[in-house]
């Protein structure tokens, strides 16, 4: 890939870079490979809204100003591009839904048989699975009132616990156990082993990381055996089609264009798609609201009040499904941390044909890839105003709508391939916060400096707070 600058004589020009380019290395040595998204973010604060990083001889072409994106995200030009990062967890998921490429005929099938079982109203049949996990962590954080608690950690159990129960009727039992699930173990190391590789090139890979490497290997042996386990007693139970679950629905129903149902290798890799996938960006967000809500007490306690008016007393409420869509405050801190901390912090398009973006200015050649950098786009000036990189509920309020310009807020991706889940994380982090927020008040650590974790998702490490029951 070869992108360039147009300019008005005909001739071409190579985009901005970071400085201290090197050659054979390009720009190896100015990534951190722990926080990839983040260098780049800084990167396009200072280099506009369209830079190129080169590693080594792989060119990456960054793409967060507003206009360029709207247009990498028409879909008559531009599709999904399965990048790097991707390419990179295709041994574990291979062609599920996250994962697959666009011609891989596994991904319009799995796509066709499990919309439905996304969809909003679908939700009413999750919702008590998530109350019950929504519980346990409230009694969990009760059984240690005063004490510092791990928000990320938590955050992640729960959120687990909610799609492995919804999905396919299992529990990793993670708010009884004192040890940490080898399967959970699995797959954050292979989350982290991911991410801290996704920019370097394979050579290095391989001589700098032999020992991480063979781990990682064994770590996706060991999480493919425990899907396919779970697969196995299912199908052997002589109860499918009877659990109403995403495991029952990819054994038993079929495309409805196709007349085809899953086979066993791609009912595996769409469960890891869901654990993976489906856990941690919701972690993430749930984490990042609970942060930010520390740090703004007035926005919590507008949220309680909201909550207090329907439900009050300090007695756990019974919040049922019609309820959650009616915590607009909540909602709001849900929209606004996922525009200011989007976990997924960016996606990859690709060029369907030759095109050209910014009015003519940049030219991309059929199969040419761009990596949308929301983590930057959101944070545009120019379309979110002077206060963007300030976490405001309130610019979400009806009546500030429109002195929003037009803007990119793609917190789940774009096109055909978003994410299929986002209805069902809306759900569940709506309803965790207002458990949370109607409980709770939250004592941060005041020495606390906010460091943000890259696994593949973001997450704020090392986070904590003193859950007080109100």
């Amino acid at each position: 890939m070869a992108v360039r600058e147009t300019t008005t004589t005909g001739s071409t020009s190579p985009l901005p870079h970071p400085r201290w380019r090197l050659p054979v290395l390009g720009d190896l040595l100015t990534i951190n490979p722990a926080k990839p998204t983040q260098t780049s973010m800084y990167d396009a604060q200072r280099l506009g809204p369209i830079f190129e990083r080169r590693i080594v001889s792989w060119p990456m072409v960054i793409v967060s100003g507003t206009d360029l994106i709207a247009e990498i995200n028409d879909e008559k030009a531009w599709t999904k591009h399965v990048g790097v990062l991707f390419k990179k967890i295709r041994p574990i998921a291979r062609d599920g839904l996250f994962t697959a490429y666009n011609h891989e005929p596994n991904w319009a099938k799995a796509h066709n048989i499990l919309a439905p079982a996304f969809t909003k109203e679908s939700m009413r049949s999750y919702h008590e699975t998530m109350n019950t996990a929504v519980t346990e962590l409230l009694d969990h954080w009760t059984a240690r009132e005063g004490q510092q608690v791990d928000v990320a950690e938590d955050m992640n159990k729960l959120t687990l616990e909610i799609i492995s129960r919804a999905g396919f009727g299992y529990t990793f039992d993670s708010f009884t156990r004192t040890d940490a699930d080898p399967f959970v173990a699995a797959m954050l190391r292979g989350m982290t082993y991911i991410n801290r590789n996704s920019n370097l090139p394979p050579l290095l890979q391989k001589t700098l990381g032999r020992r991480a490497h063979r781990q990682h290997k064994r770590d996706i042996v060991y999480v493919h055996q425990v899907v396919d386990d779970i697969i196995a007693a299912r199908t052997s139970s002589g109860t499918v089609g009877e659990h109403g679950d995403l495991l029952d629905r990819m054994l038993t129903v079929a495309d409805p264009q196709t007349g085809e149902k899953l086979d066993a290798l791609n009912i595996r890799n769409n469960l890891l798609t869901f654990l993976v996938a489906g856990h941690e960006t919701s972690a993430g967000v749930l984490a990042f609201a609970l942060y930010e809500l520390a740090q703004h007490p007035e926005v919590a306690a507008q949220a309680r009040a909201e909550l207090d008016a329907r439900f009050p007393g300090t007695a756990r409420p019974e919040i049922a499904f019609e309820d959650v869509a009616k915590f607009r405050t909540t909602r709001r801190i849900v929209d606004e941390t996922l525009r200011l901390w989007p976990i997924a912090p960016g996606y990859f398009r690709e060029a369907r044909h030759q095109v050209t973006i910014g009015d003519g200015r940049y030219r991309f050649e059929q199969g040419d890839w761009v990596f949308v950098l929301t983590l930057q786009a959101h944070r545009d000036k120019t379309t979110w105003g002077p206060d963007a990189e300030e976490w405001d509920p309130g610019r979400w309020l009806p009546e500030r709508q429109h002195e929003l310009g037009e803007h990119v807020y793609k917190p789940f991706g774009t096109g055909m391939r978003a994410c299929i889940g986002r209805q069902f994380a809306y759900h569940e982090i709506m309803l965790a916060l207002a458990h949370l927020l109607h409980a709770f008040d939250f004592d941060p650590d005041p020495a606390y400096q906010l460091d943000i974790a890259e696994q593949i998702t973001l997450k704020p490490r090392g986070f904590t707070l003193r859950p007080r029951r109100r």
